[in-house]
Parts: structure tokens; C-alpha cells; sequence
């Protein structure tokens, strides 16, 4: 059974962000809210708990994780970034927004897509995460948090605590923000070729448009 950890989503108590902290580095998997929907995520290096969460989600070899980190200094460490791509994303951050990049020898390579050698990265608007990445002083490994057909094939969560219910027995922590379910997505866009790619439009899909106008960047929707 995982324990609940109850964070306010505006000012999350320290001492409790300390515990949670402690028990990632002791390799343990969470639940945890974001600026778009709950992801299950770890300590980037937590090698069991990538495992766990790949089973948990009957993820793919090629799935594409994302790190989620708390600034661009972070994103700059783990990634490779053209000049016009650090601009952009220094415009953009913090946000919905996910951030396809070639990564550097510091990510793990069962991070990694398999052929293309890259990752997502984040830097989430939401202050839960940016406590918890602060205090552990690494990035976040994180996936969204869906479902499997064979955890549960009822009807789509309305609560929070219906999720929490559903991913009880599969997690060892259950970050609550006591907010309601959110069922945005964030924008991918790939920054890996010579233009950027939008992957997917979620929240924030407008402001995307609007920073690359400023920068005079031909972008590809597919």
C-alpha cells in the first residue's frame, strides 16, 4: 500500500517534501501532480525503479521518458542545445511544455530511445515539483501516469483519490496537491533536426507559436 503525502500546491510543507526526497533516494516510485496531468516518476538513476514503472505501464523499449528538471541550467547538463533552441526554450519555461533533445553522456542510457539517442525534458510551472527536484538536486524521471487495460478498464478517474486507489498497490508514494484531476497534456515539440516538430498539441500549444514567430521559426505540426 502506498503512503499519501498531502503537499499544499502553492507553498508544499518542507519537512514532508524532505521525506519524500529521502524515500526517492532509498528507490522508491511516486504518484505525483504536475502543471498537467499526475505522473509516476523516480530518481533519474533509480535503475529498479525505471524497471518498475516500465512494468507498471507495459511500456515499450523505444517509450520515450522525459526528465523533468526545475531550470535550463538542469536542461543544459543532461541535453544538447543549439543556440536558437536554448533562446526558444529559455522563453517558454516554465510550462506545459515537453522538449524532444539529443542528451549528453550524463543521462543513463536506459533513458534513452534506443536509436535516436535522445530525451523529453520538462520544467514544470508547478510548485510541488520544482520543491522536490530543488531538494533532491537531480532531475525527476517521469511518465504520464496512464492506465492499463489490465490494472483497470473501469470508467476514466474523476478524483483524485479514484487514481490514487487504482495505482495504490503500484507505487510507493502518493503525492496529494488535494486538487482536482487535471486531463491536460503538455505540448511535445522535437528539437532534435534542423526545424522544430510539434509532436503533439497540448496546453500551451499557442505561446509555442507565438515564441517561435519572435525567433522566425518554420515549425512542422504532425
Amino acid at each position: 500500500m502506498a503512503e499519501k503525502i498531502k503537499l499544499h500546491p502553492e507553498t508544499p510543507h518542507i519537512k514532508r517534501v524532505f521525506e519524500i526526497v529521502d524515500k526517492l533516494r532509498s528507490g522508491d516510485i511516486m504518484l505525483f501532480p504536475s502543471d498537467t496531468s499526475y505522473a509516476l516518476g523516480c530518481d533519474y538513476a533509480n535503475k529498479k525503479g525505471i524497471d518498475k514503472i516500465r512494468s507498471v505501464r507495459r511500456l515499450e523499449e523505444d517509450h520515450l521518458f522525459t526528465l523533468i528538471c526545475d531550470s535550463l541550467t538542469g536542461i543544459a547538463k543532461f541535453a544538447t542545445l543549439s543556440d536558437d533552441n536554448f533562446k526558444i526554450i529559455k522563453r517558454l519555461i516554465p510550462g506545459p511544455y515537453t522538449f524532444i533533445l539529443p542528451a549528453t553522456k550524463e543521462v543513463p542510457k536506459l533513458l534513452l530511445h534506443p536509436k535516436r539517442k535522445t530525451v523529453g525534458f520538462r520544467v514544470p510551472a508547478h510548485p510541488i515539483c520544482e520543491t522536490i527536484i530543488a531538494e533532491l538536486g537531480h532531475p525527476l524521471l517521469a511518465t504520464t501516469a496512464k492506465i492499463p487495460d489490465d490494472i483497470y478498464s473501469g470508467p476514466e478517474p474523476e478524483f483524485p483519490d479514484d487514481l490514487f486507489q487504482i495505482f495504490d498497490k503500484h507505487v510507493d508514494i502518493v503525492v496529494d496537491d488535494e486538487q482536482p484531476l487535471s486531463p491536460k497534456e503538455s505540448t511535445i515539440v522535437d528539437m532534435t533536426g534542423d526545424e522544430p516538430v510539434i509532436l503533439r498539441k497540448g496546453e500551451g500549444f499557442e505561446q509555442v507559436e507565438e515564441v517561435f514567430k519572435i525567433h522566425n521559426v518554420e515549425s512542422q505540426v504532425v
